[in-house]
């Protein structure tokens, strides 16, 4: 059954009790194998034929192939109960009201109805929910010619502007969906899109006005949006100061403890920021609350976000000289399938990182042995830029153990998939870091010469410390360290606190 597996890995430990209970409640023969099915799967050992064996005892893929359809059909049913469960009570009691003043209505027990409409009203209000008021003003409207007390030009008045508001979020949603789905293109496409003009025509063809946007979820969205651009761009420095203005409205939101989801990826947002921008002690304090915001509501959310926190924890880390710290963090990852593909393969490439800033290479190796699928799988899941570095990070490393004939063939190979669309992009200073990387490789002699530092130094422009990409910096280390013969790794974190 297609995404079982995935399913299953995202169930926290909570969820995976809660589940097995769930099964065995619903169990009415003792010889059902639903629980054995789920604990082998979650266990992660064992290939489907192996399955097979250890529950049936022999070759019986059809019977396997019901289990798991069944064992499938239970998770929907326990997700979606579970949900109800924890679906915000005051959404439901908002809706209890609802119901209950509709039906005092039909029996003309207007006051009675009008007074429960009045505490809907004033929760739904406080918690911006729209979608609500606007049936609560709907149900007022309908009845007010009953109610003589009833101010009905004000009502209507309330009624319109909840509907700009609410207007206002589904544009801005339908926005978000757009710039996302234009940055998926850029990402895995390799198309070439100028964001800042993009996101400006999508808001202006929306007419949308951020300084209007209130809702928890649209300021989510916003603050993603904000993030994707500075991704884009590799400009994080601009954005620092909105978003974390954009998160002082979201702190003080009423319906923070209630979108808990949403309120862990702007915490990881505001992190990652900070991280790019080398704010590493503030970056660890946003992080420090994702974790408690992850540890909420019974770690409801933990598994989702387990390993893009650890990710980011242990970039921090390696960037505050704590690279062994940051080395076991991401170490104890490595041989962990998750769902979450993009932050499993982040923490291979920085546990390859940091090997190869400890001159480990073939400890790196060793770990980019894992990346067996081709570019353009890999372009597919994560992203042109990712693929990019990988192809990079191999290219230094074969030269660094001496693989001349595989530096050479990588390098060829890199050069006819990506020089002309790093032109495109103007990144060609890539280009021209990777000339001299072939000029140290043909003569290493060279690089500590007067003449080829003056070249170096020429040839980059550099816009900051602040503002430049910390990966950029990070790989020019290698050949800034090259030059002046002193340890990688040191020279990895002069240039970043520099």
């Amino acid at each position: 059954m297609t995404g079982l597996n995935e399913i299953i890995y995202t169930f926290s430990t909570e969820e995976q009790k809660n589940f097995i209970q769930f099964l065995e409640k619903k169990n009415r023969r003792s010889d059902t194998k639903n629980v054995q099915l789920f604990k082998l799967i979650l266990q992660n050992e064992l290939t489907s034929d192996e399955i097979t064996q250890k529950i049936y005892k022999k070759k019986n893929k059809d019977a396997l192939y019901a289990l798991r359809k069944r064992l499938y059909q239970s998770i929907i049913d326990f997700t979606a109960n579970h949900s109800l469960e924890d679906e915000s009570s005051i959404d439901m009691q908002i809706i209890k009201y609802i119901l209950a003043s509709r039906i005092y209505l039909t029996k003309d027990q207007y006051k009675v109805a009008y007074k429960i409409l009045n505490k809907a009203e004033i929760v739904a209000d406080e918690h911006q929910l729209y979608p609500l008021l606007n049936e609560i003003y709907h149900t007022k409207i309908q009845y007010a010619y009953k109610n003589p007390r009833i101010d009905l030009a004000l009502l209507i008045q309330k009624f319109k502007k909840n509907q700009q508001l609410h207007d206002l979020d589904e544009e801005l949603n339908i926005a978000y969906a757009k710039i996302r789905r234009a940055i998926k293109s850029v990402s895995h496409k390799g198309m070439i899109v100028d964001f800042q003009e993009l996101v400006e025509r999508v808001f202006e063809e929306h007419q949308i006005n951020i300084n209007e946007v209130i809702s928890f979820k649209s300021l989510y969205q916003l603050i993603t949006i904000v993030s994707i651009s500075a991704f884009a761009t590799k400009d994080y420095y601009k954005i620092e100061s909105f978003i974390l203005s954009t998160y002082a409205l979201l702190k003080e939101h009423k319906s923070k403890e209630k979108q808990s989801f949403y309120h862990i990826h702007v915490l990881f947002a505001i992190a990652n920021t900070l991280f790019r921008n080398k704010k590493f002690n503030d970056s660890m304090y946003y992080l420090e609350l994702m974790h408690e915001a992850m540890l909420s509501k019974r770690k409801k959310h933990y598994a989702n976000f387990r390993l893009k926190y650890h990710l980011l924890f242990g970039l921090n880390q390696n960037y505050s000289g704590k690279q062994e710290e940051a080395i076991v963090i991401f170490e104890n990852f490595v041989q962990k399938n998750h769902p979450d593909i993009n932050s499993q393969l982040d923490i291979y490439l920085g546990l390859i990182m940091c090997y190869f800033q400890q001159g480990e290479y073939k400890k790196a190796m060793n770990i980019f042995s894992k990346f067996y699928h081709t570019d353009k799988w890999y372009i597919e899941k994560v992203g042109k830029e990712w693929t990019i570095k990988k192809n990079l990070i191999e290219i230094l490393l074969h030269l660094e153990l001496n693989s001349l004939d595989l530096f050479e063939s990588r390098l060829l190979s890199f050069k006819r998939s990506y020089y002309q669309y790093l032109k495109n992009i103007g990144q060609e200073r890539a280009i021209q870091y990777l000339s001299f990387v072939e000029e140290y490789y043909k003569a290493p002699e060279n690089i500590t010469t007067k003449a080829f530092k003056e070249k170096v130094t020429n040839s980059f422009e550099w816009i900051g410390v602040h503002q430049e990409d910390i990966f950029v910096m990070s790989f020019y280390a290698w050949l800034k360290n090259k030059m002046e013969g002193k340890s990688l790794y040191k020279t990895t974190l002069d240039l970043v606190r520099s």
